[in-house]
């Protein structure tokens, strides 16, 4: 197989990862970002090689780039000019981050009738959906003819039981408009399900663990024998924890009350839920590692917030550790929050040594900045694993496992 072409699109962005293959290991060999695409006076792109020289650091490029189109067109040119001059036919696909797919259970092969999925979905994720779609139909125009796989963030939560993923409310809400729990950050817990099945010597079958994906969108999942049973995320990502500007969990009522005191209307609704609120809302910083060092400051505003973080985060640990029957070989941290900050791993897990569940101090103070590692005392009956994420070597992976069968 020849290389792979990892696409996640935005409304003016497209970030892209190159990966060549050989004897079915895939190795990173450009990461990039054209961003504020449409606003030609600013538009450009910003490129990490990974491959030649790692140390060089980014590099950035000025360009008007109108659309999606001409955005991926301009990657090419990029790729022909540092890699090979015939890029084009040494992708043998395409794997595109999609983030909604509705029941779709498994990455695919794209055709009118996923193109037709992704744009239904698109009511349940307007943000991101037709963003997507953009990238696919960039890419159909520039690498015309090649094969393109869209991989779904929802997908690897489809396994979720009915009692898991139904809301209570009648039922013709959800045969009628889909509405029901989906999950997020599924191409993330797939990947770490792998990994840590391999740090702990096990099939992916065989693996029971609680892995929680920490970063500005933040989310907990409950994996039975490899497979999601349930996760805090729901028919949006809004729902579960608190987040850099979302809310998370809060009685519904809250929202009515506001529109009927301040006359919101729903557009401003969905704006205070998920951009002016969490971390932002709570203490004025979206950034937790502001949030650390305001609170560290005395900021009462600051320590509040991470107290409320904590808390709900907590609150998900113990509700999956009964669903999962106290079964868990490990629980993993990931994400940006996961991966690098020792001191709110640490203090989400304190006190649980009744439930066998014990922190090592130093190891958890030198497992950061990309490092993987245990950070569980000996004592520990439960393996506490710091894993870094890497959706796009999983999108990867998945594009390859498509084309081969």
């Amino acid at each position: 197989m020849g290389s792979v072409l990892v696409i996640n699109s935005g409304s003016s962005s497209l970030k892209f990862k190159l990966f060549t293959s050989a004897a079915k290991k895939l190795t990173a060999v450009v990461t990039g970002l054209v961003d504020r695409i449409g606003d030609v006076a600013h538009s450009q792109l910003v490129v990490t090689n990974q491959k030649s020289d790692p140390q060089a650091g980014k590099q950035t490029y000025k360009e008007s780039l109108s659309d999606h189109t001409h955005a991926l067109d301009y990657v090419l040119d990029y790729l022909k000019q540092q890699y090979s001059n015939t890029i084009k036919d040494e992708v043998a696909a395409l794997g595109h981050r999609v983030v909604h797919g509705m029941h779709l259970s498994e990455p695919v092969l794209v055709d009118d009738k996923v193109m037709q999925i992704i744009k239904e979905a698109a009511d349940l994720a307007p943000l991101h959906n037709p963003a997507n779609l953009q990238g696919i139909v960039a890419a159909s125009a520039v690498f015309t003819g090649s094969p393109q796989v869209a991989v779904f963030d929802t997908a690897f939560h489809q396994t979720m039981p009915p009692a898991a993923y139904m809301y209570a409310l009648p039922h013709e809400y959800y045969t009628k408009y889909h509405v029901r729990k989906y999950g997020f950050h599924g191409t993330s817990v797939k990947y770490l399900v792998s990994q840590a099945a391999r740090l702990l010597g096990k099939a992916e079958s065989q693996v029971s663990l609680i892995v929680a994906h920490l970063g500005a969108g933040a989310s907990v999942t409950a994996v039975q024998n490899g497979r999601s049973i349930d996760t805090t995320m729901g028919l949006t990502p809004l729902e579960g924890l608190v987040m850099g500007s979302r809310c998370g969990d809060m009685d519904p009522a809250v929202v009515l009350y506001l529109m009927q005191k301040g006359s919101l209307s729903a557009q401003e609704a969905d704006k205070l839920m998920n951009k002016q609120s969490g971390f932002l809302g709570l203490c004025g910083h979206a950034d937790v590692r502001a949030v650390q060092e305001a609170a560290d400051s005395g900021d009462e505003k600051a320590g509040i917030a991470l107290e409320v973080y904590l808390h709900r985060l907590r609150r998900y640990f113990g509700a999956f550790l009964v669903q999962l029957r106290g079964n868990v070989d490990a629980i993993v941290f990931s994400a940006g929050m996961g991966e690098n900050s020792a001191v709110l791993r640490g203090r989400s897990l304190e006190g649980l040594q009744a439930f066998g569940i014990d922190v090592d101090t130093q190891r958890n103070a030198t497992t950061v900045g990309g490092k993987e590692g245990e950070i569980q005392s000996d004592s520990s009956q439960i393996k506490v694993l710091v894993i870094p994420t890497d959706e796009e070597l999983s999108i990867a992976q998945q594009t390859m496992q498509v084309l081969e069968t």
